[in-house]
């Protein structure tokens, strides 16, 4: 798809995305509240009609209540009111053992690769993904199924400020390294908390590799993402950016699970949404609107 159409990309970053939405849902008098875990969803004679707070507040909805969250995480918040066929079925859809981490680090250069040398380069505006073979790859998998770090990770280096210089100040460049495959849970029994910024600077390290400018000195300041991060800040259970395992048996009409394909739960009133519903993660926005057109469909 992406070949056909070409890739788009929000000047200042993919969260200038929601900005801009946020922008057009008060736009239209709708109300955006931030810094508020919802800690139950309010259920009404069968229905949903909407959610409650950590402060104890209550805001509902008259026609319908929409959970981006995570399906676990949506579950939980039912508690007794989640259909028993639901609960089972949301027990068995599989989260898996987190699968990547990310480093986000402020640098004063872009990555000068030995193989194709040069600053600003045509490759530098996409994404540089860096494994050698096939067999490199499944080495790296078969660390993370003894639940270690990989050692030699198969790493994507991400540089938009190479395209968008908005992301950073003149001079300076964003560079993103996003590493497959790491586990959240360790087989050591070891915390990430312990562990980031070791594994950080492997990852460092690998793309050093391959473009040996990287030098620490280059890094100005960094964010290592670990799954235990990611799951802590973003509510991505063990670490997995895609909700659940993108399997063949967790797609289409079998995700989230069975019976719940169509961006709606068991529940009259609530829908769902984000990437525990088809056709998964990413920036793309299609499991919003596939769930937005469902709402439209019954609201009609």
């Amino acid at each position: 798809m992406y070949h056909i159409s070409g890739m788009k990309r929000p000047r200042g970053g993919s969260g200038m995305l929601t900005q801009a939405l946020a922008r057009m849902i008060e736009a239209h008098g709708g109300q955006i509240i931030t810094d508020t875990p919802v800690t139950r969803l309010l259920v009404e004679h069968g229905r949903v009609v909407g959610a409650q707070t950590e402060r104890g507040e209550r805001i509902t909805a008259s026609r319908a209540v929409v959970s981006g969250a995570h399906i676990h995480t949506t579950t939980r918040m039912l508690g007794d009111h989640a259909p028993s066929t639901m609960r089972d079925r949301v027990q068995k859809a599989r989260i898996g053992n987190g699968f990547g981490m990310i480093v986000r680090m402020a640098t004063t250069e872009l990555p000068d690769y030995s193989a194709l040398p040069g600053a600003n380069m045509p490759h530098h505006i996409g994404m540089q993904f860096m494994c050698p073979d096939l067999g490199y790859l499944e080495r790296a998998y078969a660390d993370y199924l003894r639940g270690e770090p990989s050692r030699d990770p198969a790493i994507i280096a991400m540089t938009w400020s190479a395209s968008d210089p908005t992301l950073a100040p003149s001079g300076n460049h964003v560079v993103f390294i996003w590493a497959q495959y790491t586990p959240y849970e360790l087989a050591s029994g070891e915390n990430w908390d312990a562990l980031a910024d070791a594994i950080g600077d492997r990852l460092l390290a690998k793309l050093r590799e391959y473009a040996p400018n990287m030098t620490p000195d280059k890094v100005i300041g960094r964010l290592v993402e670990t799954p235990l991060y990611l799951e802590r800040e973003l509510g991505l259970l063990r670490g997995n950016v895609m909700h659940l395992e993108m399997s063949i048996d967790q797609m289409f009409m079998l995700r989230p699970t069975l019976g719940m394909s169509e961006y709606k739960a068991p529940l009259p009133g609530l829908y769902l949404t984000g990437a525990s519903t088809h056709p998964g993660g990413g920036i793309m926005g299609a499991a919003g609107r596939n769930a937005a057109a469902a709402v439209l469909r019954d609201l009609a």
